[in-house]
């Protein structure tokens, strides 16, 4: 690095911290803020690729979308127990100006940086504008599924934009084998980048299903080939493979054998999130791969905030399960279900905002089967489209306790309704802003991680 281009990233970083430090004080020293990198994306646009240029293992973007914030926190544990120093967003800010945020916190005053190797989740339109100024040397895509419909339209379009990123991959791309959309020889013709694959076994193939099986679409109920062989095509066979489930205890296919694995991690869609990550860092570690540590490491990941995060209040469990479409609903139910017959009874709030983050187009509700609820039924139903999701539980037949638009007023009902004296442990069920809002009331009540918002 140049003198001059040193002296410019220190003044980058120095303007970046500023306004950091700015925002914070207007914000009362609470949670983070993006305004920091959209002030460095405005008067410093190559201070990103100059930064990320010094990785001697390059950036890997994860992106697609469920599961992001899951398995990119997941990787980077596996990485960083690897002795690997990982740059990134671990706020889960996924725009462009969210990640140059969070380098300013990850590198000296001159922008300079000892890290090994970036990890950074991405949003899958800004994935886009990113490889466009830094090309990855892996990406992990994860899937795809509807979701905001106001912003993206149909999924197809978000399996273009997925495959701009794969586009400009330089190394390897791993993908999810059983997604028909990633998995297509259409969107995987000609890639710079060597492909790998991640999937499920064949006795898992009716939990994890793709987007149209979930539509009961053309085809949607035909099997994938592409990770359990089959007809020649440019998506190898898988080479991690989450053979197994039962509640906690799993079994992992890596490269053909198998390992007997115990999650921690609450919640199947997490796991095969823990699958994907594992696959990821199969590639990224190479010939300094150590499975047996890799696999201990994952036997231990946590959640990340809001998806299937675990707090503590009034003496009892409450699990944060951000809902977001059909699919994430889907997966949701059914770890609760699972909850219900190994541990009992819960008591359930679910928190529906329809705010530009959330996406304004509800109407994916009416998709999700609520049925799983009816014995326990929901005790307190609230957030913006509190009466629209009442309205769905009813046509499912499950009871509704009480509608209470008020957030922070819900929470209150929640924590007295009934099962409290039972010990039952608390399940919220909540859309991205919702559940923001509740962490933010539920920070003044417990211990909550600090999140960038």
């Amino acid at each position: 690095m140049s003198l001059l281009t040193s002296l410019r990233s220190t003044a980058t970083v120095a303007l970046g911290r500023t306004a950091r430090t700015v925002a914070r004080l207007r914000a009362g020293g609470a949670g983070g803020t993006a305004l920091p990198g959209l002030v460095v994306e405005r008067t410093d646009p190559a201070f990103l690729r100059r930064t990320l240029d010094q990785l001697p293992l390059g950036v890997v973007v994860v992106s697609g979308t469920n599961g992001k914030t899951t398995t990119t926190k997941m990787l980077v544990q596996l990485l960083e127990e690897r002795g690997l120093k990982v740059l990134t967003n671990r706020t889960g800010s996924n725009f462009v100006r969210g990640v140059l945020s969070s380098l300013l916190t990850e590198v000296s005053w001159s922008g300079r940086t000892d890290a090994h190797v970036a990890v950074l989740e991405l949003d899958e339109a800004h994935a886009v504008r990113f490889v466009n100024k830094v090309r990855p040397r892996g990406a992990l895509l994860l899937n795809v599924m509807r979701d905001q419909l106001d912003r993206f339209g149909e999924i197809d379009y978000t399996a273009t934009l997925l495959r701009q990123v794969a586009q400009a991959t330089t190394g390897v791309v791993v993908t999810n084998a059983d997604d028909p959309r990633l998995s297509d020889d259409d969107f995987l013709q000609g890639l710079e980048a060597r492909v790998s694959a991640f999937g499920v076994g064949e006795g898992l193939r009716d939990v994890f299903l793709s987007d149209d099986e979930l539509r009961g679409g053309p085809g949607g109920a035909a099997p994938s080939t592409a990770s359990h062989g089959g007809p020649e095509r440019l998506c190898p066979p898988a080479r991690v493979i989450l053979k197994s489930l039962d509640g906690q205890q799993a079994v992992i296919r890596v490269d053909g054998e198998d390992h007997p694995i115990t999650f921690t991690i609450p919640g199947v869609h997490n796991q095969l999130n823990a699958v994907a990550a594992l696959a990821m860092a199969v590639e990224v570690m190479g010939r300094r791969l150590d499975l047996p540590s890799l696999l201990g490491t994952l036997s231990r990941v946590g959640a990340a905030f809001g998806r299937g995060e675990v707090l503590d209040l009034d003496g009892r469990q409450l699990e944060l399960s951000l809902v977001k479409n059909p699919a994430g609903f889907r997966m949701s139910l059914l770890t609760a279900e699972q909850a219900v017959r190994t541990r009992g009874p819960e008591t359930v709030m679910v928190a529906i905002n329809d705010e530009h983050a959330d996406g304004r187009d509800m109407s994916w509700l009416w998709d999700v089967d609520f049925s799983s609820l009816r014995d326990g039924g929901v005790a307190v139903v609230t957030g913006v489209r509190a009466w629209d999701m009442a309205l769905r539980l009813r046509y499912d037949g499950v009871e509704v306790g009480t509608v209470e638009p008020d957030l922070s007023r819900a929470l209150d009902l929640l924590r007295r309704a009934p099962g409290q004296d039972e010990g039952y442990r608390m399940r919220v069920f909540t859309s991205y802003t919702a559940m923001l809002a509740l962490r933010a009331r539920l920070a003044e009540l417990t211990d909550v991680e600090e999140v960038m918002k």
